[in-house]
């Protein structure tokens, strides 16, 4: 059985594009993989914070256009008086609506469904579930390629306080030496409605992403790194520094 699930993921990823996974944009591609990411942030009053898991967690491809993601909610540790604790859970669904790998025009279009729900220990997250729908796309030109993502949060509840958040996230990428891809990200939240009403904020986010190295068979590594730069006057934090474990499989 496990054979067989492993068949079908590879002949659902050899339609697709072979780029590699940004280290904030979700890509597009259904991957299959166990990741771990960690980050270290600046507030705009100067403390710090960090996030040891980053929500990410468990990716797998249950059928041929599928993808489904498990989070682990991550750890958070502040550097104030703030009680330190776990993060919310989170899924994400993805429905590769069309592919075509780079011999036949590299490109994919993908929407997802994420949900995270309120298990946050110490207010360490939302205060109700949060319904995220998501359009992805992407396209590679030889050695360069885009990653794109645009998504409204719903908020099942108080959605007055938390209003709709519009999120774009775009990656730029360039394949160097087969297994280095340095990359620039644009990410984006516009506040429609809510406290923040008729703010944004942007980060750009050099980064690079080393991999992916084989180990067995399809069991791999890829490493990932980069920071989050405030682009715009309105930032809820300033630096984002992210460290990303991957082992696809």
């Amino acid at each position: 059985m496990f054979a067989h699930w492993q068949d079908r993921a590879s002949e659902t990823q050899a339609e697709q594009p072979h780029w590699v996974t940004p280290v904030v944009t979700v890509t597009p591609r259904l991957e299959q993989e166990i990741r771990y990411d960690l980050s270290w942030r600046t507030q705009p009053d100067g403390t710090s914070f960090a996030n040891y898991g980053g929500g990410k967690g468990l990716e797998l491809i249950p059928s041929s256009r599928t993808e489904l993601i498990v989070g682990i909610p991550g750890y958070v540790v502040h550097g104030s008086r703030a009680r330190d604790g776990f993060g919310d859970e989170s899924f994400l669904l993805k429905y590769r609506v069309l592919s075509a790998n780079e011999e036949h025009g590299s490109y994919i279009l993908t929407v997802f469904l994420g949900a995270t729900v309120p298990t946050g220990s110490y207010r360490n997250g939302a205060n109700d579930a949060v319904v995220t729908p998501t359009v992805a796309f992407g396209k590679g030109w030889r050695h360069f390629d885009v990653q794109s993502t645009l998504g409204v949060s719903i908020p099942t509840a108080d959605s007055l306080h938390f209003g709709h958040p519009v999120l774009s996230n775009t990656a730029f990428q360039y394949r160097v030496f087969k297994k280095l891809w340095p990359e620039v990200e644009v990410n984006a939240t516009f506040f429609p409605g809510g406290n923040n009403d008729g703010r944004k904020q942007v980060f750009l986010t050099p980064g690079l992403v080393l991999g992916r190295f084989p180990i067995h068979n399809r069991l791999g590594f890829t490493l990932g790194g980069g920071v989050q730069i405030a682009a715009t006057h309105f930032h809820q934090f300033d630096h984002n520094w992210i460290l990303s474990l991957r082992m696809p499989f």
